[in-house]
Protein backbone atom coordinates (compact mmCIF):
# COMPACT_ATOMS: atom_id res chain seq x y z
CA UNK A 1 0.00 0.00 0.00
CA UNK A 2 1.41 3.35 -1.03
CA UNK A 3 1.93 5.93 1.71
CA UNK A 4 -0.58 8.76 1.82
CA UNK A 5 0.56 11.78 -0.13
CA UNK A 6 0.23 15.26 1.34
CA UNK A 7 -2.45 17.34 -0.38
CA UNK A 8 -1.14 19.40 -3.23
CA UNK A 9 -1.05 23.17 -2.79
CA UNK A 10 -4.06 24.76 -4.46
CA UNK A 11 -3.26 26.19 -7.86
CA UNK A 12 -3.52 29.93 -8.18
CA UNK A 13 -5.80 31.41 -10.78
CA UNK A 14 -9.51 31.80 -11.40
CA UNK A 15 -10.98 32.91 -8.12
CA UNK A 16 -7.90 31.97 -6.08
CA UNK A 17 -4.99 34.36 -5.85
CA UNK A 18 -3.41 33.20 -2.57
CA UNK A 19 -2.58 30.14 -0.50
CA UNK A 20 -4.21 31.38 2.70
CA UNK A 21 -5.76 28.73 4.96
CA UNK A 22 -9.54 28.51 5.17
CA UNK A 23 -9.50 30.87 8.16
CA UNK A 24 -6.58 32.12 10.19
CA UNK A 25 -4.91 35.10 11.79
CA UNK A 26 -2.08 37.10 10.27
CA UNK A 27 -0.18 40.24 11.09
CA UNK A 28 -0.23 43.17 8.67
CA UNK A 29 3.20 42.28 7.30
CA UNK A 30 2.30 38.63 6.75
CA UNK A 31 -0.92 39.60 4.99
CA UNK A 32 0.92 42.08 2.77
CA UNK A 33 3.32 39.31 1.75
CA UNK A 34 0.38 36.97 1.14
CA UNK A 35 -1.23 39.29 -1.42
CA UNK A 36 2.03 39.94 -3.29
CA UNK A 37 1.19 37.37 -6.03
CA UNK A 38 -1.44 39.84 -7.24
CA UNK A 39 1.18 42.56 -7.60
CA UNK A 40 3.59 40.18 -9.30
CA UNK A 41 0.84 39.01 -11.64
CA UNK A 42 0.17 42.64 -12.56
CA UNK A 43 3.81 43.21 -13.42
CA UNK A 44 3.93 39.96 -15.43
CA UNK A 45 0.82 40.93 -17.41
CA UNK A 46 2.24 44.30 -18.46
CA UNK A 47 4.32 44.44 -21.62
CA UNK A 48 6.39 47.33 -20.30
CA UNK A 49 5.83 47.72 -16.55
CA UNK A 50 6.47 51.19 -15.19
CA UNK A 51 7.41 50.74 -11.56
CA UNK A 52 7.42 54.45 -10.83
CA UNK A 53 3.80 54.75 -11.94
CA UNK A 54 2.74 51.81 -9.76
CA UNK A 55 4.62 53.28 -6.82
CA UNK A 56 2.99 56.68 -7.28
CA UNK A 57 -0.48 55.08 -7.50
CA UNK A 58 -0.34 53.49 -4.04
CA UNK A 59 0.85 56.77 -2.52
CA UNK A 60 -2.10 58.54 -4.14
CA UNK A 61 -4.63 55.90 -3.06
CA UNK A 62 -3.50 55.72 0.57
CA UNK A 63 -2.77 59.42 0.97
CA UNK A 64 -5.24 61.92 2.43
CA UNK A 65 -6.23 64.94 0.37
CA UNK A 66 -5.27 63.51 -3.01
CA UNK A 67 -7.55 63.26 -6.03
CA UNK A 68 -7.31 59.47 -5.86
CA UNK A 69 -7.62 59.04 -2.09
CA UNK A 70 -9.62 56.08 -0.85
CA UNK A 71 -10.41 57.93 2.40
CA UNK A 72 -11.74 61.47 1.80
CA UNK A 73 -11.21 62.54 5.40
CA UNK A 74 -10.49 66.24 5.94
CA UNK A 75 -8.66 66.93 9.20
CA UNK A 76 -8.38 70.39 10.73
CA UNK A 77 -7.96 72.04 14.15
CA UNK A 78 -11.73 71.96 14.72
CA UNK A 79 -12.06 68.26 13.91
CA UNK A 80 -13.24 65.93 16.64
CA UNK A 81 -10.46 64.17 18.55
CA UNK A 82 -11.39 60.73 17.16
CA UNK A 83 -11.20 62.00 13.58
CA UNK A 84 -7.80 63.57 14.26
CA UNK A 85 -6.43 60.37 15.75
CA UNK A 86 -7.82 58.15 12.99
CA UNK A 87 -6.61 60.57 10.32
CA UNK A 88 -3.10 60.50 11.76
CA UNK A 89 -3.35 56.71 11.80
CA UNK A 90 -4.37 56.64 8.14
CA UNK A 91 -1.39 58.79 7.16
CA UNK A 92 1.10 56.80 9.23
CA UNK A 93 -0.12 53.32 8.23
CA UNK A 94 -0.64 54.34 4.61
CA UNK A 95 2.88 55.70 4.41
CA UNK A 96 4.35 52.46 5.71
CA UNK A 97 2.25 50.27 3.39
CA UNK A 98 3.39 52.44 0.48
CA UNK A 99 6.99 51.91 1.62
CA UNK A 100 6.43 48.13 1.72
CA UNK A 101 5.02 48.37 -1.79
CA UNK A 102 8.12 50.19 -3.03
CA UNK A 103 10.29 47.43 -1.56
CA UNK A 104 8.13 44.74 -3.20
CA UNK A 105 8.31 46.45 -6.60
CA UNK A 106 12.09 46.69 -6.30
CA UNK A 107 12.24 42.93 -5.67
CA UNK A 108 9.96 42.23 -8.62
CA UNK A 109 12.31 44.05 -10.97
CA UNK A 110 14.74 41.13 -10.76
CA UNK A 111 13.11 38.23 -8.89
CA UNK A 112 9.77 36.67 -9.70
CA UNK A 113 8.26 33.32 -8.73
CA UNK A 114 6.04 31.70 -11.37
CA UNK A 115 2.65 30.76 -9.86
CA UNK A 116 1.78 27.02 -9.87
CA UNK A 117 -0.86 27.44 -12.57
CA UNK A 118 1.26 29.50 -14.91
CA UNK A 119 0.20 33.10 -15.70
CA UNK A 120 -2.15 34.33 -13.02
CA UNK A 121 -5.64 35.40 -14.14
CA UNK A 122 -8.13 36.65 -11.54
CA UNK A 123 -11.63 38.08 -11.82
CA UNK A 124 -12.00 41.11 -9.55
CA UNK A 125 -15.01 43.37 -9.34
CA UNK A 126 -14.48 47.13 -9.52
CA UNK A 127 -14.50 48.84 -6.13
CA UNK A 128 -14.28 52.40 -7.37
CA UNK A 129 -10.66 53.13 -6.47
CA UNK A 130 -9.65 56.04 -8.69
CA UNK A 131 -6.46 55.61 -10.72
CA UNK A 132 -3.95 58.28 -11.56
CA UNK A 133 -3.95 59.10 -15.26
CA UNK A 134 -0.53 57.47 -15.85
CA UNK A 135 -1.70 54.33 -14.01
CA UNK A 136 -4.90 54.17 -16.07
CA UNK A 137 -2.88 54.40 -19.29
CA UNK A 138 -0.43 51.76 -18.06
CA UNK A 139 -3.03 49.23 -16.92
CA UNK A 140 -5.65 49.69 -19.62
CA UNK A 141 -3.90 50.85 -22.76
CA UNK A 142 -0.49 49.20 -22.59
CA UNK A 143 -1.63 45.73 -21.49
CA UNK A 144 -4.07 45.33 -24.32
CA UNK A 145 -6.54 43.30 -22.21
CA UNK A 146 -8.07 43.32 -18.76
CA UNK A 147 -5.73 40.84 -17.03
CA UNK A 148 -3.38 43.47 -15.57
CA UNK A 149 -6.28 45.69 -14.57
CA UNK A 150 -8.13 42.85 -12.80
CA UNK A 151 -5.06 41.76 -10.87
CA UNK A 152 -4.09 45.27 -9.86
CA UNK A 153 -7.66 46.13 -8.90
CA UNK A 154 -7.80 43.18 -6.49
CA UNK A 155 -4.39 43.96 -5.02
CA UNK A 156 -5.21 47.64 -4.53
CA UNK A 157 -8.54 46.83 -2.88
CA UNK A 158 -6.93 44.36 -0.47
CA UNK A 159 -4.30 46.94 0.52
CA UNK A 160 -6.98 49.55 1.15
CA UNK A 161 -8.91 47.03 3.27
CA UNK A 162 -5.69 46.31 5.16
CA UNK A 163 -5.01 49.99 5.89
CA UNK A 164 -8.57 50.57 7.07
CA UNK A 165 -8.66 47.40 9.20
CA UNK A 166 -5.62 48.66 11.11
CA UNK A 167 -6.95 52.17 11.83
CA UNK A 168 -8.36 51.42 15.34
CA UNK A 169 -5.07 50.02 16.66
CA UNK A 170 -2.15 52.00 18.08
CA UNK A 171 0.00 48.84 17.87
CA UNK A 172 -1.24 47.91 14.39
CA UNK A 173 1.86 45.91 13.43
CA UNK A 174 1.13 43.30 16.14
CA UNK A 175 -2.63 42.90 15.69
CA UNK A 176 -3.74 39.41 14.52
CA UNK A 177 -6.10 40.07 11.59
CA UNK A 178 -8.67 37.44 10.72
CA UNK A 179 -7.99 36.35 7.12
CA UNK A 180 -10.01 34.05 4.83
CA UNK A 181 -9.32 32.79 1.28
CA UNK A 182 -10.97 36.05 0.15
CA UNK A 183 -8.39 38.02 2.10
CA UNK A 184 -9.99 40.85 4.05
CA UNK A 185 -13.19 41.10 2.05
CA UNK A 186 -15.14 39.80 5.03
CA UNK A 187 -14.53 43.20 6.67
CA UNK A 188 -16.24 45.19 3.89
CA UNK A 189 -19.68 45.68 5.44
CA UNK A 190 -18.28 46.53 8.88
CA UNK A 191 -15.76 48.85 7.20
CA UNK A 192 -18.51 50.64 5.30
CA UNK A 193 -20.42 51.31 8.53
CA UNK A 194 -17.25 52.43 10.31
CA UNK A 195 -16.12 54.82 7.58
CA UNK A 196 -19.62 56.20 7.02
CA UNK A 197 -19.87 57.21 10.65
CA UNK A 198 -16.33 58.60 10.63
CA UNK A 199 -17.00 60.73 7.54
CA UNK A 200 -20.50 62.03 8.26
CA UNK A 201 -20.60 62.51 12.07
CA UNK A 202 -18.48 62.33 15.20
CA UNK A 203 -17.72 58.67 15.43
CA UNK A 204 -18.57 56.93 18.70
CA UNK A 205 -15.96 55.01 20.63
CA UNK A 206 -18.21 51.95 20.61
CA UNK A 207 -18.22 52.04 16.79
CA UNK A 208 -14.42 51.98 16.70
CA UNK A 209 -14.44 48.96 19.04
CA UNK A 210 -17.11 47.23 16.96
CA UNK A 211 -15.05 47.55 13.78
CA UNK A 212 -11.94 46.34 15.60
CA UNK A 213 -13.88 43.30 16.78
CA UNK A 214 -14.94 42.46 13.20
CA UNK A 215 -11.32 42.80 12.09
CA UNK A 216 -9.96 40.45 14.77
CA UNK A 217 -12.82 37.98 15.23
CA UNK A 218 -14.95 38.36 12.08
CA UNK A 219 -18.15 38.72 14.12
CA UNK A 220 -20.14 41.44 15.90
CA UNK A 221 -20.95 41.51 19.58
CA UNK A 222 -22.39 43.65 22.37
CA UNK A 223 -21.33 47.31 22.33
CA UNK A 224 -18.48 48.04 24.73
CA UNK A 225 -15.11 49.70 25.23
CA UNK A 226 -13.03 46.58 24.44
CA UNK A 227 -13.25 42.82 24.13
CA UNK A 228 -11.58 39.51 24.91
CA UNK A 229 -11.07 36.86 22.26
CA UNK A 230 -9.12 33.64 21.93
CA UNK A 231 -5.48 34.45 22.61
CA UNK A 232 -5.75 38.04 23.79
CA UNK A 233 -7.58 41.20 24.76
CA UNK A 234 -8.28 44.48 22.97
CA UNK A 235 -8.59 47.54 25.24
CA UNK A 236 -8.01 51.29 24.84
CA UNK A 237 -4.32 52.17 24.59
CA UNK A 238 -4.38 54.31 27.75
CA UNK A 239 -4.81 51.20 29.92
CA UNK A 240 -1.09 50.61 29.33
CA UNK A 241 0.09 54.19 28.77
CA UNK A 242 0.35 57.68 30.32
CA UNK A 243 -3.10 59.34 30.42
CA UNK A 244 -1.86 62.82 29.47
CA UNK A 245 -0.30 61.66 26.20
CA UNK A 246 -2.03 58.35 25.35
CA UNK A 247 -4.57 58.31 22.50
CA UNK A 248 -8.16 58.88 23.55
CA UNK A 249 -9.75 56.48 21.09
CA UNK A 250 -7.15 54.03 19.76
CA UNK A 251 -6.92 50.45 20.98
CA UNK A 252 -4.10 47.99 21.63
CA UNK A 253 -3.86 44.23 21.35
CA UNK A 254 -2.59 42.41 24.42
CA UNK A 255 -1.71 38.77 23.73
CA UNK A 256 -2.77 36.29 26.41
CA UNK A 257 -2.43 32.58 25.57
CA UNK A 258 -4.81 31.74 28.43
CA UNK A 259 -7.64 33.87 27.04
CA UNK A 260 -10.49 31.83 25.56
CA UNK A 261 -13.88 32.83 24.24
CA UNK A 262 -15.12 36.27 23.22
CA UNK A 263 -16.68 38.80 25.58
CA UNK A 264 -17.23 42.55 25.37
CA UNK A 265 -16.06 44.88 28.14
CA UNK A 266 -18.93 47.14 29.22
CA UNK A 267 -19.21 49.95 31.76
CA UNK A 268 -20.92 49.17 35.05
CA UNK A 269 -23.14 52.23 34.60
CA UNK A 270 -24.66 52.60 31.16
CA UNK A 271 -25.86 56.11 32.09
CA UNK A 272 -23.33 57.84 34.33
CA UNK A 273 -25.59 60.92 34.56
CA UNK A 274 -27.67 58.92 37.02
CA UNK A 275 -24.68 58.04 39.25
CA UNK A 276 -24.66 59.46 42.80
CA UNK A 277 -22.34 62.45 43.24
CA UNK A 278 -20.18 63.86 45.99
CA UNK A 279 -19.81 67.69 45.85
CA UNK A 280 -16.17 68.74 45.66
CA UNK A 281 -16.55 71.08 48.64
CA UNK A 282 -17.35 68.09 50.86
CA UNK A 283 -13.94 66.54 50.29
CA UNK A 284 -11.28 67.20 52.94
CA UNK A 285 -8.50 69.58 51.82
CA UNK A 286 -5.09 68.15 51.13
CA UNK A 287 -2.81 68.33 54.18
CA UNK A 288 0.02 66.03 53.18
CA UNK A 289 0.60 63.93 50.13
CA UNK A 290 -0.57 60.36 50.76
CA UNK A 291 2.45 58.96 48.96
CA UNK A 292 2.43 56.70 45.93
CA UNK A 293 -0.64 54.51 45.54
CA UNK A 294 -0.61 51.07 43.88
CA UNK A 295 -3.15 50.01 41.29
CA UNK A 296 -4.08 47.07 39.10
CA UNK A 297 -6.89 46.11 36.71
CA UNK A 298 -9.16 43.29 37.85
CA UNK A 299 -11.66 41.75 35.44
CA UNK A 300 -15.00 40.25 36.38
CA UNK A 301 -16.49 37.00 35.07
CA UNK A 302 -18.05 36.85 31.61
CA UNK A 303 -21.84 36.74 31.61
CA UNK A 304 -23.98 36.60 28.46
CA UNK A 305 -21.06 37.73 26.32
CA UNK A 306 -20.08 40.75 28.46
CA UNK A 307 -17.85 41.48 31.42
CA UNK A 308 -16.79 44.44 33.52
CA UNK A 309 -13.39 45.44 34.89
CA UNK A 310 -12.23 47.67 37.73
CA UNK A 311 -9.12 49.55 38.71
CA UNK A 312 -8.27 48.59 42.28
CA UNK A 313 -6.18 51.24 44.07
CA UNK A 314 -4.60 50.27 47.39
CA UNK A 315 -3.26 52.51 50.17
CA UNK A 316 -2.21 51.34 53.64
CA UNK A 317 -4.14 48.12 53.28
CA UNK A 318 -7.36 49.78 52.11
CA UNK A 319 -8.69 49.39 48.55
CA UNK A 320 -10.73 51.78 46.44
CA UNK A 321 -12.40 50.41 43.31
CA UNK A 322 -13.20 52.41 40.17
CA UNK A 323 -15.02 51.02 37.14
CA UNK A 324 -12.58 50.81 34.23
CA UNK A 325 -15.31 51.78 31.77
CA UNK A 326 -16.02 55.03 33.65
CA UNK A 327 -12.28 55.72 33.92
CA UNK A 328 -11.95 55.39 30.15
CA UNK A 329 -14.92 57.71 29.66
CA UNK A 330 -13.21 60.24 31.90
CA UNK A 331 -10.00 59.96 29.87
CA UNK A 332 -11.82 60.47 26.57
CA UNK A 333 -13.68 63.51 27.86
CA UNK A 334 -10.72 65.21 29.61
CA UNK A 335 -9.00 68.22 28.08
CA UNK A 336 -5.22 68.48 28.01
CA UNK A 337 -2.99 71.44 28.77
CA UNK A 338 0.73 72.06 29.16
CA UNK A 339 0.25 74.84 31.73
CA UNK A 340 -2.58 76.44 33.62
CA UNK A 341 -1.82 79.92 32.20
CA UNK A 342 -5.04 79.90 30.17
CA UNK A 343 -7.32 79.21 33.13
CA UNK A 344 -7.88 80.44 36.66
CA UNK A 345 -6.65 78.37 39.55
CA UNK A 346 -9.12 75.82 40.90
CA UNK A 347 -10.83 76.68 44.16
CA UNK A 348 -9.30 73.96 46.32
CA UNK A 349 -6.68 71.22 46.35
CA UNK A 350 -7.49 67.70 47.50
CA UNK A 351 -5.35 64.62 47.75
CA UNK A 352 -5.90 61.70 45.33
CA UNK A 353 -6.95 59.25 48.04
CA UNK A 354 -9.81 61.50 49.18
CA UNK A 355 -11.15 61.56 45.61
CA UNK A 356 -10.80 57.81 45.14
CA UNK A 357 -12.57 57.05 48.43
CA UNK A 358 -15.49 59.43 47.79
CA UNK A 359 -18.90 57.84 47.13
CA UNK A 360 -20.12 58.00 43.55
CA UNK A 361 -18.62 60.64 41.24
CA UNK A 362 -16.99 63.80 42.55
CA UNK A 363 -18.73 66.84 41.07
CA UNK A 364 -17.28 70.36 40.83
CA UNK A 365 -20.69 71.94 40.26
CA UNK A 366 -20.34 74.17 43.34
CA UNK A 367 -16.67 75.05 42.78
CA UNK A 368 -13.46 73.76 41.20
CA UNK A 369 -10.82 71.49 42.63
CA UNK A 370 -7.27 70.42 41.84
CA UNK A 371 -5.85 66.96 42.40
CA UNK A 372 -2.06 66.71 42.58
CA UNK A 373 -1.29 63.41 40.82
CA UNK A 374 2.45 64.03 40.68
CA UNK A 375 4.40 60.80 41.01
CA UNK A 376 1.35 58.57 40.85
CA UNK A 377 1.12 55.45 38.73
CA UNK A 378 -0.62 55.82 35.35
CA UNK A 379 -3.43 53.52 36.47
CA UNK A 380 -3.98 55.67 39.56
CA UNK A 381 -4.34 58.75 37.34
CA UNK A 382 -6.78 56.85 35.15
CA UNK A 383 -8.78 55.83 38.24
CA UNK A 384 -8.94 59.49 39.32
CA UNK A 385 -10.41 60.38 35.93
CA UNK A 386 -13.00 57.69 36.52
CA UNK A 387 -13.98 59.12 39.91
CA UNK A 388 -14.37 62.76 38.77
CA UNK A 389 -17.62 63.71 37.06
CA UNK A 390 -16.47 64.04 33.42
CA UNK A 391 -17.33 67.68 32.73
CA UNK A 392 -14.63 70.36 32.27
CA UNK A 393 -11.85 68.12 33.61
CA UNK A 394 -8.34 69.19 32.59
CA UNK A 395 -5.09 67.19 32.65
CA UNK A 396 -2.09 69.51 32.82
CA UNK A 397 1.59 69.57 33.66
CA UNK A 398 2.97 72.49 35.68
CA UNK A 399 5.02 73.98 32.87
CA UNK A 400 6.48 73.50 29.38
CA UNK A 401 9.67 71.95 30.79
CA UNK A 402 7.86 69.35 32.86
CA UNK A 403 8.15 65.78 31.59
CA UNK A 404 5.19 63.97 30.13
CA UNK A 405 3.55 61.28 32.17
CA UNK A 406 2.74 61.13 35.87
CA UNK A 407 5.66 63.36 37.06
CA UNK A 408 4.33 66.87 37.47
CA UNK A 409 0.70 66.08 36.66
CA UNK A 410 -2.40 67.87 37.92
CA UNK A 411 -6.07 67.17 37.33
CA UNK A 412 -8.45 70.12 37.50
CA UNK A 413 -12.22 69.88 37.68
CA UNK A 414 -13.79 73.26 36.99
CA UNK A 415 -17.16 74.59 37.97
CA UNK A 416 -19.76 74.27 35.23
CA UNK A 417 -20.30 78.03 35.07
CA UNK A 418 -16.60 78.71 34.50
CA UNK A 419 -16.39 81.20 31.62
CA UNK A 420 -12.80 80.15 30.88
CA UNK A 421 -13.71 76.67 29.73
CA UNK A 422 -11.27 74.61 27.69
CA UNK A 423 -11.55 75.18 23.97
CA UNK A 424 -10.56 71.72 22.74
CA UNK A 425 -13.10 70.26 20.31
CA UNK A 426 -15.27 68.08 22.57
CA UNK A 427 -14.52 64.36 22.34
CA UNK A 428 -17.13 61.83 21.34
CA UNK A 429 -18.80 59.80 24.05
Amino acid sequence: MLPAQPPAAPALGGSRWNTFPATGSMTARAFFTGVEPLLQGTVDALRHPDFDVLRAQIHATLGLGTRETSLPLAIGPESASAARELGAQAESIGGELASWTAEALDRLRTRRTPPPAGPLVVRSHCYGHLLTRPAARLLLDQAGDTVAMQLYNEWLHQIVLLRDALLPFADWREVPLLVTPAGLRHTEQARDRFLTELLVRRIRHSSIVDFARHVVTGAPGPAGYGFDTDGGTVLPAVVAGPPRTAPRHLLTWRPDPAAAGTAAYVAELRDYYAAPRTPAEQLPPAIAAPGPLTARVVTGPALDGTRTARIEVTHNGTTARVDLGQALRGHRFAHRRTTAADAPAADGTVDPWAVLRAPGLVSARGGGLTVDATGQDDLVVLALLGRLYPDHVVLRSPGPDAPDGPDGLFIEARAQDDTNRPTDPPPTR
